[in-house]
């Protein structure tokens, strides 16, 4: 039904296109006066001035100020406030003046505005086709600028159109995205958008998010004193318990709107209509026939007053032609037979248009625009997934890879564990204090060279060098390399020798520093303990290192794995595999 709802729509529109307003006291000597343009715009615009020969009086005085001061941009505004008030006819003009001079502006308001004002302006001379055809330009524009309000305007305008070929569930869909969903509308904008949710929700029975609006619609307008809004959100009420059969109570809700908008000033044709209609449908429901045929009947007065017709229409001139059928008053039966007729014609023709229309120029375009926005988002997330599997299938390779890598360094790990374990149980028949060097691998075991040729020191003299190898020997047998805190200083005061000489006699018979000749030694201590003590190796490692003379665990696990080129975890996980 639409009720109310096409004269709120027309309301809202204007309210989006208004600026807001402050009050100037005394409009004749504020226009005597040289007030400026914001002035004269906030007194046009303030919703609280009723007078409209003092609208026009300021529209007229606006324009004639900005015409002689050649200011385009206020032209086009006077053009605005002047075409609110006048006839259609000149109200048609003012808006084609307004098209030419914005013709070229940079305003992202223009030539959207235009548009929407011609809209609402044939929307309120019931041209409904016209009003599409404006609306569906305006949105157009709207969305090309990005004009976010304007675009609220334009959707919100079309969906009271779909609303009068029946499609109440995308008017409420449209309404609701708008009330709920958007942060750029003032509280009155909220307020007309509470109300035609309220009554699109009645239409589609979503009646508990209905009476939720409009109890929030009453206590709203009570608190403000706006009693207009008051009665509007009453006269939804009386649809409301209409709908639900409980005709008393709407006939009570109704009759108060009744006797508002026929008392006041208020010129609304489609409050008027609308209160009527549903009060003569809640009669009916009470089986008060007279009372119903006393409503609808003022309604077809009013329909060839204002020539404002509205589908719900056909259902009253459906009762009364059947009320006088049964009465068998054939003068009263043609007669609304004819006004039934004619008010078909206009009405089937506004369907069939506004149906038709609607889906081609608005719906299809939005679906495809939908449909564009999907596709794009279906891509972005096709993209994402190939880019997401390249990444999973990059990640799996190197997975992969490491695996094997990881594999073949485990066998080559545990090959040269084996080769070890082998190489100390090959010499297990030694004695335990003494070590025959010369049977040991040679790059595993303590050696101990004899001078040659090749290895002499040439600032050394060979009795010092005997000497220190000497002693250098026992060192090792006697396994002082496990004291902890060993240094080159240390072990040459220990052999009674410097530094110096020490040093050289190591790099030239040991073939490597004094660092890595105390390392070797400890780790081939360790190899071969290892494997033949199993007492020692269930030691924790840090208990195991500081035994072989290491400060701690990592120096001591790092040194090991340089030594023999097979971590020590692999090492002692195959001397128990071949101890089990």
């Amino acid at each position: 039904m639409l009720k109310i709802k096409l004269f709120l729509l027309f309301s809202i529109v204007c309210n989006f296109l208004y600026a807001q307003t402050k009050n100037i006291e005394d409009i004749e000597k504020g226009i005597s006066k040289n007030y400026t343009y914001e002035e004269l715009e906030n007194e046009f615009y303030d919703g609280r001035t009723g007078d409209v020969n003092s609208k026009i009086s300021i529209a007229k005085y606006y324009l004639k100020k900005a015409k002689a001061e050649k200011n385009t941009t206020q032209i086009a505004e006077g053009y605005v406030m002047s075409h609110y008030d006048e006839t259609f006819p000149n109200a048609l003009k003012y808006l084609d003046s307004l098209q030419a001079i914005t013709k070229n502006s940079r305003e992202n308001y223009y030539p959207a505005r235009t548009y929407l004002l011609r809209g609402n302006l044939y929307f309120k001379a019931d041209n409904l086709q016209a009003a599409l055809n404006n609306y569906v330009l305006g949105l157009k524009y709207a969305k090309a600028k990005e004009n976010k309000r304007q675009i609220a305007i334009a959707e919100i305008s079309i969906a009271y159109l779909n609303n009068f070929i029946g499609k109440h569930t995308e008017t409420a869909k449209t309404l609701k995205h708008y009330l709920y969903n958007v942060d750029y509308l003032d509280e009155g904008e909220r307020e007309h958008l509470k109300l035609n949710l309220a009554d699109a929700y009645i239409e589609i029975n979503n009646m508990d998010s209905a009476y939720a609006l409009i109890q929030d619609g009453l206590i709203s307008s009570k608190k403000n004193k706006d009693i207009y809004r008051y009665h509007q959100n009453l006269g939804l009420l009386g649809f409301y318990n209409l709908k639900l059969k409980k005709y008393n109570i709407a006939v009570e809700d109704l009759l108060q709107c009744k006797n508002y908008f026929f008392a006041t000033k208020d010129q609304s044709k489609r409050n008027q209509n609308y209160t009527l209609l549903n009060l003569g449908k809640a009669y009916a429901g009470l089986e008060n026939k007279a009372k119903a045929i006393e409503n609808f009947t003022k309604i077809d007065s009013l329909v060839l007053k204002t020539n404002y017709v509205f589908p719900e229409l056909r259902e009253v001139y459906t009762y009364l032609i059947d009320y006088y059928k049964e009465a068998k008053d054939k003068e009263k039966q043609l007669y609304f037979v004819e006004r039934f007729l004619k008010v078909d014609h206009i009405l089937d023709s506004q369907f069939r248009y506004i149906s038709r229309e609607l889906p081609r120029r608005y719906d299809t375009p939005k679906l495809l625009q939908e449909k564009e926005l999907i596709t794009d988002e279906l891509k972005k997330k096709r993209t994402f997934f190939y880019i997401a599997l390249g990444f999973l299938i990059v990640v799996l390779l190197l997975f992969i890879n490491f695996y094997f890598k990881y594999k073949n360094a485990d066998k080559k790990y545990r090959k040269i564990a084996q080769d070890l374990i082998q190489s100390v149980h090959e010499h297990k028949l030694e004695s335990e204090t003494e070590i025959k060097k010369e049977e040991l691998p040679d790059d595993l075991l303590p050696q101990n060279i004899a001078i040659t040729e090749e290895k002499t020191s040439k600032t050394i003299s060979e009795d010092i060098v005997q000497t220190i190898l000497k002693e250098l020997d026992t060192f090792e047998r006697k396994e002082q390399f496990l004291t902890k805190g060993i240094t080159l200083s240390s072990l040459a005061k220990k052999l009674k020798t410097n530094s110096k000489y020490l040093s050289e006699v190591i790099n030239t018979y040991k073939e490597k520093n004094f660092a890595a000749y105390l390392n070797d030694l400890r780790i081939d201590y360790a190899i071969s303990r290892l494997a033949t003590d199993r007492k020692f190796r269930s030691y924790k490692i840090p208990f195991i290192a500081e035994e072989l003379g290491y400060n701690n665990e990592q120096a001591f696990t790092m040194a090991f794995k340089r030594r023999t080129g097979t971590p020590l975890s692999i090492y002692l996980k195959e001397i128990e595999k071949l101890a089990n």
